[in-house]
């Protein structure tokens, strides 16, 4: 109860003015949480207003064409997250007479909503007193009661869950999940946290063990694998060819430039006398523009890309049914992925 009331009273001065936080229509909540698991609160709040505006309710969204949500949603990567939002409008369409549920275990069954979500929604919605565990969240408990079990670990999911359960208000679960989450986001900060002014000092287990800088301790990921793109621009006039990424990889339904993916970066001199290209685009072709190297970075790979310009194409379209000219002007209009976005920005306007 002390840990719980102290958060609370931390989080009534301390609190961020958020729009999210001024409802309790599961709809938008859900909005912004998707949103947030994406991207920091600052920039989140462009594409909360964004979508908001767009979708102001739960059938204008299920109603929406994937392309255009994954439009608006262009920038915050891991677009399977888009996909399913739209996938959980359908149901709630179908399955919910379009009411947007807030019980954790009608939530919890929608594409794209797990235990967090589900907890986060219907805790701020309605109370219900289900406890939302985060990255804030864990670094707290963990510093706080001085557990050094790593928090990504499968052990320590089920110990920190179980744990943020036991100490959440049950007469309040939505304002204690919000205080908690905020606390770590502001106060309990994985770098340099206030310590000298925090309200739980007296009885951080961390803190009077001087385990701070230590905890929590986290597992380190996989070694990511790297993947080479070579991108080519190839103009018509005012139009541009381009393609539609398939399923099965990344960027799924994404809009991007025509791609020679190699096993190892290439150079123009390289490039233009390989296998791939010259079957593709022929021995006349020539190359007038070449990027620098371009590493974008992923949760598990690495892109490593790299754009040419290239002329004296006449063959392309008979050699690539899947590439398709489109006007310049009407890129914008195309979903595409943050490394594509950025390009095409640089490069065309």
């Amino acid at each position: 109860m002390y840990f719980s009331q102290q958060i609370i009273q931390w989080y009534q001065a301390n609190k961020r003015d958020l729009p999210w936080r001024k409802t309790n229509d599961p709809y938008i909540i859900w909005l912004s949480e998707i949103i947030l698991q994406q991207t920091r609160v600052n920039q989140g709040l462009s594409y909360f207003h964004k979508f908001l505006e767009h979708y102001p309710d739960i059938k204008s969204f299920a109603s929406a064409p994937e392309d255009e949500i994954l439009r608006h949603w262009q920038g915050l990567g891991y677009y399977s997250r888009a996909r399913n939002m739209l996938k959980a409008a359908k149901t709630i369409m179908h399955e919910h007479n379009g009411t947007f549920p807030s019980k954790f275990e009608e939530l919890i069954k929608l594409p794209g909503i797990g235990e967090y979500t589900a907890s986060a929604i219907s805790s701020f919605s309605k109370n219900e007193p289900k406890a939302v565990v985060d990255g804030n969240v864990s670094r707290v408990l963990s510093r706080y009661f001085a557990i050094d079990e790593p928090i990504n670990s499968t052990k320590g999911k089920k110990i920190f869950q179980q744990l943020a359960q036991e100490v959440l208000l049950k007469d309040n679960p939505g304002i204690h999940n919000q205080a908690i989450m905020e606390f770590g986001a502001l106060q309990c900060k994985p770098q340099s946290p206030n310590c000298g002014v925090c309200p739980l000092q007296q009885s951080c287990m961390a803190y009077n063990n001087s385990l701070v800088s230590q905890l929590p301790i986290k597992l380190k990921a996989n070694k990511s694998k790297n993947r080479y793109f070579n991108y080519f621009v190839i103009r018509e006039g005012d139009e541009i060819l381009i393609q539609k990424r398939g399923a099965g990889d990344i960027w799924e339904n994404l809009y991007e430039l025509p791609l020679i993916e190699s096993s190892t970066s290439f150079k123009e001199d390289d490039i233009k006398y390989s296998k791939e290209f010259q079957e593709i685009f022929g021995s006349d072709s020539q190359i007038i523009y070449n990027s620098p190297p371009i590493k974008h970075i992923l949760s598990h790979q690495n892109i490593h890309a790299r754009f040419f310009e290239i002329i004296n194409t006449e063959m392309v379209l008979s050699k690539n049914k899947d590439w398709n000219y489109v006007l310049i002007k009407d890129l914008d209009k195309l979903a595409k992925s943050k490394l594509m976005f950025s390009f095409i920005e640089t490069y065309f306007i």
